[in-house]
């Protein structure tokens, strides 16, 4: 998967359009933010002609914003008119973005506000849409955040099978060598990723918010509650909880600033991964006790606000949703509402705020990360509309309570070589000209980011009866063109006592596997393990490492009757051995 840079004069999208001959230089056109509907006229009571998808392109008849006719601010911002594949089309101008002749040929400013974004380090092509938006609001503070890194090195390493989705995008952006899905979610090609990574298409009120800083802000103390409620109130999860007397948009408040982080923020996370319906009720509701995979569990009084844990490895693995986020929950111990929206609080600030990743942009995308270590690995979720989605809650959150004019501050970040092409290729590698060449990403961090854990040497947090090929695939979609090999596994299920060696640019480190109950190193739990813990405790046997730790179920670091029990009852179906 080799990314190009070419073209310098041209802007991004001017010329990522001519290599897929859909436009020309001269053409005035429109590129859609968000899959939205094209009507027969300016305002929502007219027919829809059809769904334009996110990244669709379409010419324009007139660069003139036509005002709504609706007038019940259903699009505010007015519309255009375009040519929608040969009919009459309309669509709202808050939606996409516009390219029109000579508007982003300027290279030396020409007013006040764009000699303040020259000063203050943004390029020019970012000047008319932050100007505008600073005419409108003139509260608001745009500050440039310098990556220092080359855009198309960036928008290959967020790109690889299964790391970055989209739900039905349109079929340019389709990564058609990629089979990995989440339901609707398919995996993007580099043109994909780039549109999402470029801070330039989300210049206008409604998606600028992903750049707003996700600290608690003291000035909007009073209003959070106002705010959060907004957000929230039309979902399954806020009407469940207000039906027990359980205010959510206080407790988020309340949360909010107990762990330093922007209530909005909170709220919007929430709406995201929960929905507005009840496919995720179990995760909210607190009253989950059922059997998963022929074990019984009893998650009764746990809660999670936030989808946390409920990673594509977890849920791969046959576990579900519902497990992955309510055993994390119980890990963590948000037994309770009001601790599950401030544990998910806690995590989001410690675990990302904290780490350099102060807004939804950066929890998407880490390039700017206090670690070195986690460039570009370390993110909140594989959806790259998450960041926009997120954004527009909170900007239609804070219009209608009246905020908009408030001193917002926006992180906005600035990439070398903005503005070339994008060549897609095959997925799975990442890197830039020399992108057959190992990186430099922490081994540790590749091992840890891909959802398993180290201790000292071993490798925990592998499942009974994974085949080699799916623990490969994990490791090299964060690790890259790191090379990753595995050996030592019985009948292609890697096992305790396999062995996983990754090398990077500058090491090469091997790792031993331990599958807790697979005693006998053969990737699954059975009466074999059962028997041969029973002789060492008898002192018939002597499991040594790395069998012994398997047999330490426990983790109490000895082999006794819990540990034999723990077994017993792994292979009835009665209680999972937590890996």
């Amino acid at each position: 998967m080799k990314v190009q840079t070419i073209l310098k004069t041209f802007m991004f999208f001017f010329a990522f359009f001519f290599a897929l001959n859909i436009i020309n230089a001269s053409t005035e056109y429109v590129v859609f933010l968000d899959a939205v509907n094209i009507r027969t006229g300016p305002g929502t009571n007219y027919s829809r002609i059809k769904l334009g998808l996110v990244g669709s392109t379409y010419n324009l008849k007139s660069s003139k914003i036509i005002a709504d006719e609706n007038n019940n601010g259903s699009c505010d911002a007015g519309w255009y008119n375009i040519d929608a594949d040969g009919e009459n089309g309309y669509i709202c101008s808050t939606y996409v973005r516009a390219f029109i002749d000579g508007a982003e040929e300027k290279t030396e400013p020409t007013s006040t506000c764009e000699a303040d974004l020259k000063a203050a380090g943004f390029p020019a092509s970012y000047w008319q849409g932050l100007c505008s938006l600073k005419s409108k609001y003139p509260n608001w503070q745009f500050k440039a955040l310098n990556t220092r890194l080359d855009f198309a090195t960036a928008v290959d390493k967020f790109t690889s099978c299964g790391s970055s989705l989209l739900s039905n995008p349109n079929s340019a952006w389709l990564d058609k060598s990629c089979t990995y899905k989440e339901g609707s979610f398919v995996t993007v090609n580099q043109s994909g990723v780039a549109y999402y990574l470029d801070p330039r298409n989300f210049l206008n009120e409604n998606y600028i918010f992903q750049f707003e800083s996700n600290k608690y802000n003291s000035n909007l103390e009073n209003i959070y509650p106002t705010i959060t409620k907004s957000i929230i109130e039309g979902t399954s999860f806020y009407k469940y909880h207000q039906g027990l007397g359980n205010d959510l948009a206080e407790y988020i408040s309340q949360a909010g600033k107990e762990t330093d982080t922007n209530p909005a923020h909170l709220a919007s996370r929430m709406y995201q991964e929960l929905g507005t319906g009840t496919t995720l009720k179990n995760l909210y509701q607190g009253t989950f006790n059922d059997y998963i995979r022929g074990t019984y569990y009893d998650f009764r009084g746990y809660y999670n606000f936030y989808n946390i844990g409920v990673t594509g490895y977890c849920v791969t693995q046959g576990m579900g949703s519902t497990y992955c986020g309510l055993n994390k929950a119980k890990s963590m111990g948000w037994n309770s509402v009001y601790n599950a929206v401030k544990g998910g609080g806690s995590f989001l600030r410690s675990d990302y705020i904290g780490a350099g990743q102060y807004t939804a942009y950066l929890e998407r995308f880490n390039v700017v990360p206090t670690d070195a270590t986690k460039m570009y690995i370390h993110y909140y979720m594989a959806n790259l509309q998450a960041p926009s989605s997120e954004a527009n809650k909170s900007y239609q959150a804070y219009k209608k309570a009246n905020l908009l004019n408030s001193a917002f501050e926006f992180y906005i970040p600035v990439y070398n070589n903005m503005d070339g092409t994008i060549e897609n290729n095959s997925s799975g590698a990442v890197g830039g000209e020399n992108f057959s060449e190992p990186t430099s990403t922490s081994i540790n961090s590749v091992i840890t980011s891909a959802g398993f854990r180290l201790s000292g040497n071993n490798i925990l947090g592998i499942n009974p009866n994974t085949s080699s090929n799916t623990i490969k695939n994990n490791l090299e979609a964060i690790s890259g063109s790191n090379t990753v090999t595995i050996s030592g596994t019985s009948s292609g299920i890697i096992a305790t006592g396999s062995t996983i060696t990754i090398k990077n640019s500058e090491e090469t480190k091997s790792f031993t596997v331990v599958i807790k109950g697979d005693t006998s190193g053969d990737g699954k739990i059975n009466a074999l393990d059962l028997l041969q813990v029973q002789k060492n405790i008898l002192g018939n046997y002597n499991l040594k490492a790395p069998n012994s730790t398997a047999g330490d179920t426990s983790g109490d670091g000895k082999i006794n009757a819990l540990d034999l029990l723990q077994i017993q009852k792994n292979i009835l179906g009665t209680n999972l051995i937590e890996q």
